[in-house]
């Protein structure tokens, strides 16, 4: 049974969801589970690396009003993509790389307005985290405005072979901290780029910072230390926008 467009409950509709090919976001088990079809579940649970988690009865209860049977999942209103065939298109149109990594951003609705700004801003795809980031759900989409329909997606299970990959592959990795020593508008932004924006909670990862090329900041005059960061995404993607078009 689906509800809302995106939720799927029951053993068996879950297995048929996921051996249908369609994207999962969140797949949860209630905790002890057994049964005759929890075998097959597993099965495409590692044949697909699904992401789950084993939650209390209680949780699935309140999502569900039905039988759930004691699985749960979110389906992902979108399609993710590999990030290898994402940036060979992209090369391939002759075009300047540009992506926006999402570091552990929780509230969809900052995800929402970040796809929104960067599919405004051109870029050419969005890199979440396939465990510790907001769900690519209904929200999203309809904070989105329609952006998450139309950007290129890619969740990585791991964003430090992810960030490494692309450095590899020539785009320059920059991040917003305010830590950064550098005012964003001091800053060079030319050429393939992939900008990371972090938890609402503490920023950008150290492990990430540490590779990369920029660590830029937003000067301030306020006395509130940060802003949100959908806003800072927008301010840091549309300056990068103008300083990639201003010689075209």
């Amino acid at each position: 049974m689906i509800k809302d467009n995106n939720l799927v409950y029951g053993i068996r509709p879950v297995i048929e969801a996921i051996a249908a090919g369609r994207d999962i976001d969140r797949l949860m088990l209630q905790t002890g589970l057994k049964g005759e079809l929890l075998p097959e579940l597993r099965r495409l649970i590692n044949e697909f690396a699904i992401p789950y988690q084993y939650v209390p009865v209680e949780k699935l209860n309140r999502l569900v009003r039905g039988v759930h049977q004691g699985v749960v999942c979110y389906v992902s209103p979108v399609a993710f993509q590999p990030i290898e065939n994402l940036l060979m298109s992209v090369f391939e149109k002759g075009e300047t790389p540009l992506f926006v990594i999402l570091d552990r951003i929780t509230d969809v609705r900052n995800l929402g307005a970040i796809a929104r700004s960067a599919e405004c801003a051109g870029a050419h795809g969005l890199i979440i985290p396939e465990k510790g980031g907001a769900p690519v759900s209904a929200d999203a989409l309809k904070t989105s405005a329609g952006a998450l329909a139309t950007l290129h997606v890619h969740r990585s299970s791991n964003l430090k072979t992810t960030i490494d990959y692309l450095k590899s592959s020539g785009l320059s990795i920059v991040a917003a901290s305010e830590k950064g020593d550098m005012p964003y508008y001091n800053a060079s932004f030319q050429g393939p780029m992939a900008l990371i924006m972090g938890s609402e909670e503490d920023g950008v990862s150290p492990e990430y910072l540490k590779r990369c090329d920029q660590v830029v900041s937003i000067p301030m005059r306020g006395t509130i230390g940060s802003l949100n960061v959908s806003v800072a995404a927008g301010i840091l993607l549309f300056e990068i926008l103008k300083q990639q078009t201003a010689n075209l």
